[in-house]
Parts: structure tokens; C-alpha cells; sequence
């Protein structure tokens, strides 16, 4: 990016004007696809939902968790007992994010006081505790058949052909709010405490900030976005089983996350995206390497942007910086003209 491209996306009117056009496309797109276009971006609004809360933890404080897909398996079970039940959808709503927030919370109290493999250790539990445990409790999750909720189809007055759309159209609206506030918070007080205990636990300590609480509520806020995630799950998917919990996902989840970009919200849609349709892609070319072609991948994007895919515009712009300063010192000094 150029100096008066980067000096005109710094106009505030620009930015305002670039967020409009790819709402009105965000708004109108799925008219204009096919149902199954629109089922996979509602996908990728699911998982990038589920990205961002690993981001929170991972990407913002620099904690290792390996155990965030259990949250988005636990919003989706909470969601769907609630639906089973006849509870209203929006209680259902509330409880998908606070029963996942009150369990991240428990486990925050002794995992935030651990650090490196010891708090991986914690997180790689809960996958590894939670599928056993959900094939148990079969009264409330099904078993090992799972269990299916049937509550996301279209009224009436909106067209009962356009379940597609309308499922899109919840999942985009509720993505929205999760990225709007998780957006604010980490530009906010709370987020340069986050971004101090990430650097220098010492150093935030002797500021008066405590990294055993910050690194809690962090957690606590990441399970709840999860529970979210599981939600919007239950509203494009139907159906969740013990499989939900499984720890792959929660490393596919880790590895969308650094490669779509640590602590960056445009890094969590990227990484959704990449949950979502590199999978199909790797199957398409052969079926048998698919965790060998998303390994290549990993690598790859880890050797050339170690940054992940949402630092390309920043890599960009410091080598067009760099090349003009290195034109400039390479440059021939103007001659000095003879006096007469």
C-alpha cells in the first residue's frame, strides 16, 4: 500500500464508507446464491465466531488453550436440550452463552494460574472428558446418536423455501454483535491490560494490573464466545454429537486461528473461512492427505507470514517502505552548481 493509500485509509469518512459497501453486500448476497453457497457461509460465520473466542484467549493474552471446541460443543448441547424442551429461544440464547461462561470460569480459577504446557494440559482435557461424557448422559444429549433441534426455519411472512437465507441472516446478525463488542473491548482499557500481561506478566504486576484475573476473565469471555459459536451452530447444523467435542476440531480451531492472524479480529473471519473450505478443497484433491495438504499449509503460511493471512497488508506495506528508502539512499546526490 502505497503512502497516499495508506494516508487516505486513514480517513475516517473512507473507512465508514468501505464498512457500508461490505455490510450491503454482506445484507443482499445470499438472493443472489445458491443454497448451498449460503449454507457455507453461514458456516464460516459459525466458526469464525468460534475463532474469535480463541483469539480472546490465545491471540489478545497469549495463554495456550487447546480445549475451545468443548464450548462450542457445550452451547450447541445447552441449545439443544432448550429447543427439546420448548424453552423460548431467547432464554435458550442466554443460557447457550452463560452455562459454557460459569464452566470456563471454574476451570479458569485453576488454569489461570498455570502457564505454558501446564495450562495446555488443563484445556486438552475438556475435549478429552467431554465427548466420553456426553455419550453418558444420554438423557440430555442423546448419546452416541446425538441429538438434533429443529428451531432456525423461516416464518411464514419471510418465505418457508428460504431456510437457507434465513439461517444466514441469523448467524451474520448475531456474528455482528459478538465481533462489534469483542472489537471495542480489546481497544478498550481492558485490552491494553490483555495486551501488558501478554508481554510482561512482571511488568503488569508492578503497573497494579493482575495477570491472574485478566487472564480469567479472558477465559471466562472466550467460553461464553464459544458458547456463542455453538448456538449459531445449532441454528446452520441441526444436529451435534459427542463428535462436536472431539479434540481435532479444537486443533483444526488453533490452526485457522494462526493462520488466519493471532490478535486480529479480520485473522478470526479469515480463520473461519479456512475452517470451513480448506477441508473441502484438500478432500477434493485427494481425500487420503488431507491433514498432510492442511500441514503444508500451516507450514507455509507460518514461514512467509508468521503473522498470519490478515498481516499481508502490513507486510506489504513495510516492503513498499523499505524499497522506497532504499531508491532514496541509492539515489544520485544532486550536483552542486559552479559558481560563477
Amino acid at each position: 500500500m502505497s503512502v497516499n493509500g495508506t494516508a487516505l485509509w486513514k480517513n475516517r469518512w473512507v473507512r465508514i464508507g468501505v464498512a457500508v459497501v461490505i455490510a450491503l453486500l454482506l445484507v443482499f448476497a445470499p438472493w443472489n446464491l445458491d443454497p448451498a453457497t449460503n449454507q457455507a457461509l453461514a458456516r464460516i460465520g459459525v466458526f469464525a465466531v468460534g475463532v474469535l473466542g480463541l483469539n480472546v484467549i490465545m491471540g489478545y493474552t497469549g495463554q495456550v488453550s487447546l480445549g475451545q471446541i468443548f464450548f462450542l460443543g457445550l452451547g450447541a448441547y445447552v441449545t439443544a436440550y432448550g429447543v427439546t424442551e420448548g424453552w423460548n429461544i431467547a432464554v435458550v440464547l442466554v443460557l447457550a452463552v452463560l452455562i459454557p461462561g460459569v464452566v470456563g470460569y471454574i476451570v479458569a480459577l485453576a488454569a489461570a494460574r498455570l502457564g505454558g504446557l501446564a495450562i495446555a494440559m488443563v484445556t486438552i482435557a475438556l475435549p478429552i472428558i467431554g465427548v466420553p461424557l456426553a455419550k453418558r448422559l444420554a438423557d440430555w444429549t442423546g448419546g452416541s446418536q446425538g441429538t438434533s433441534a429443529r428451531f432456525s426455519s423461516a416464518p411464514d411472512w419471510f418465505g418457508s423455501d428460504l431456510d437457507d437465507i434465513w439461517q444466514y441472516y441469523i448467524v451474520l446478525a448475531i456474528a455482528a454483535v459478538v465481533f462489534a463488542l469483542v472489537y471495542n473491548l480489546v481497544r478498550g482499557k481492558f485490552g491494553r491490560a490483555l495486551a501488558i500481561v501478554k508481554e510482561n506478566e512482571a511488568v503488569a504486576s508492578s503497573m497494579g494490573i493482575s495477570p491472574y484475573r485478566y487472564k480469567v476473565m479472558a477465559f471466562t469471555i472466550a467460553a461464553m464466545i464459544g458458547g456463542v459459536s455453538g448456538f449459531l451452530y445449532m441454528v446452520v447444523v441441526q444436529y451435534t454429537s459427542p463428535e462436536t467435542l472431539a479434540f481435532h476440531h479444537s486443533i483444526s480451531l488453533l490452526a485457522s486461528m494462526v493462520i488466519g492472524g493471532a490478535g486480529s479480529i479480520a485473522g478470526s473471519i479469515i480463520g473461519g473461512v479456512y475452517y470451513v473450505l480448506v477441508p473441502n478443497v484438500t478432500n477434493e484433491i485427494d481425500a487420503t492427505l488431507t491433514s498432510l495438504l492442511q500441514g503444508v499449509i500451516l507450514l507455509v503460511v507460518l514461514f512467509v507470514l508468521p503473522g498470519g493471512i490478515a498481516s499481508l497488508p502490513r507486510v506489504i506495506r513495510r516492503l513498499t517502505h523499505r524499497r522506497g528508502g532504499d531508491r532514496a539512499a541509492h539515489a544520485p546526490a544532486p550536483q552542486d552548481q559552479k559558481t560563477q
